[in-house]
């Protein structure tokens, strides 16, 4: 049961990870809404990479969406969906590991 408890604490902490890729990912998006208003130099390093690790996520978020003309809702969108995916998925996950595995050690 030790085992089984150690292997369940393991794989919190991999939700734990992909929980603060995805914060990370919020941070890389933000860059992303930024570097759109400022108007940036699109051949950059650092704009060049921020704009081909948000594109293809707001890229399949606007092609379901109206055209709001100059307004792009895309990243709001992607935001309000990373944040489901943090606290509905990740969140539960955890807890549920967690608690599971610390059940199984005291076994």
């Amino acid at each position: 049961m030790f085992l089984m408890g150690n292997i369940l604490f393991a794989l919190a902490k991999l939700v734990e990870l992909a929980s603060g890729l995805l914060t990370v990912y919020k941070y890389i998006l933000l860059a992303s809404v930024i570097i759109s208003w400022v108007n940036a130099d699109p051949y950059n390093p650092i704009v060049n990479f921020i704009y081909r690790v948000t594109d293809p996520l707001l890229r399949r978020i606007r092609r379901y969406m109206p055209d709001t003309g100059m307004l792009d809702l895309s990243p709001l969108v992607a935001f309000a969906a990373i944040y489901m995916l943090q606290i509905v998925v990740f969140d539960t996950a955890y807890h549920y590991l967690i608690t599971s595995s610390m059940a199984l050690k005291l076994r």
